[in-house]
């Protein structure tokens, strides 16, 4: 019969650790909106254990959403979560800011109280003149810090 002093412990691999469920937000890589918004993450989900991020045009965004999936997505940002579904517009915002939590958590429930039409026809003219308010940003990934670089795909 094995006692306290000859029984080892497991192994660190060994041990059953939950993981934390990160979800892609797939963002339109020279928009400058979409990459404040994708700054705007980043600064609240410090631990980066709630989101990875990728470009719509990338190989990840390719490999992840299956192509009769893409026909459907707009060219700004798509949540893609960890059950798999794709969230898009207005829907899309509001999950990343629920998922937040705190004071966002607060403002996704008081937005999502508007009627899912008149949200994404916001949603919507504002993405059709992001260009020319936010502008286009040349460069997709800008410089992110090294211990950013990570949470960032291709």
């Amino acid at each position: 019969m094995p006692t306290a002093s000859n029984r080892s412990a497991p192994a660190a691999d060994e041990r059953k650790f939950p993981v934390a469920q990160t979800e892609r937000i797939f963002y339109d890589g020279p928009c400058g909106l979409c990459q404040r918004f994708v700054r705007f993450v980043v600064q609240r989900d410090r631990a980066g254990a709630k989101f990875r991020f990728a470009p719509l045009d990338g190989p990840t965004f390719e490999s992840v959403v299956p192509i009769e999936r893409r026909a459907a997505v707009p060219d700004s940002m798509v949540v893609f979560t960890s059950d798999n579904r794709l969230l898009i517009r207005s829907n899309g915002v509001i999950h990343v800011l629920r998922r937040l939590g705190g004071f966002w958590k607060f403002i996704a429930l008081a937005t999502s109280i508007i009627p899912r039409q008149l949200r994404d026809a916001v949603y919507d003219f504002i993405m059709r003149i992001r260009y020319r308010i936010f502008g286009r940003v040349d460069n997709v990934c800008p410089v992110t810090p090294p211990e950013l670089r990570a949470r960032f795909d291709d």
